[in-house]
């Protein structure tokens, strides 16, 4: 059973998406909040496995509160979904350095919406390899801060490769096909470098390639 939490000050927002997702046998709307404060709050007490946060909430936002989240060493099972009505805004990227697994525009088509937290819940990041090539053509060209004790010199040769495959946007397949290797040890390079750099999801290995300078804006 995939346990849920959803974040957003908007009663109308919760209550349709705790509709869309109750009728899934698989899926459980395990608690509600209506500002970012209480969003930490019952990602505390309930610890679902995911929590859906609007990115704009009174009290605290949905950045602060996926920061908060994801810095809790309790709460490393919980994937948080950014929800935002603007697709690719700039609140995005800061989400995603905050600690967020993807996002989701509001206006998602129902289907699309319950895969998405089936998607999360594995552990995968939400972001689709064209959805992640657009956003570092909107953000990883800006200059960043170089983030310290990455754990990057940690990697291997292999896994750094994929890791800088990743955040060009390529699916485990697509990087098989680039290493001439077989999906599931690419899956495995992924996922080991994620353990080593302490990446909650594929989102954070994204971000962790940019602003360590593992790559640029290049095409791989």
């Amino acid at each position: 059973m995939i346990r849920v939490l959803l974040a957003d000050d908007q009663p109308l927002i919760r209550s349709g998406f705790r509709a869309l997702l109750e009728i899934e046998d698989d899926i459980e709307v395990v608690a509600e909040a209506a500002d970012g404060r209480e969003a930490v709050a019952r990602a505390a007490e309930h610890r679902p496995d995911i929590a859906l946060v609007d990115v704009q909430m009174p009290v605290m936002d949905g950045i602060e509160a996926t920061r908060r989240i994801a810095a809790d060493p309790a709460l490393t099972g919980v994937h948080v979904v950014i929800l935002t009505n603007y697709g690719l805004d700039e609140y995005v990227f800061h989400a995603l350095r905050a600690g967020a697994a993807g996002f989701l525009v509001k206006d998602v088509q129902p289907d699309d919406f319950v895969h998405a937290v089936r998607v999360a819940a594995r552990g995968d990041a939400l972001l689709a390899p064209s959805i992640t090539r657009t956003l570092i053509d909107r953000y990883v060209s800006q200059p960043l801060r170089p983030a310290p004790g990455t754990g990057l010199s940690e990697l291997t040769r292999r896994e750094r490769e994929a890791v800088a495959l990743v955040a060009h946007g390529l699916s485990n397949d697509e990087i098989a096909a680039r290493m001439v290797i077989s999906p599931l040890t690419a899956k495995t390079h992924v996922n080991r470098a994620m353990a080593k750099v302490h990446a909650r999801d594929r989102a954070q290995l994204v971000v962790l390639a940019y602003e360590s300078g593992l790559v640029s804006r290049r095409a791989p």
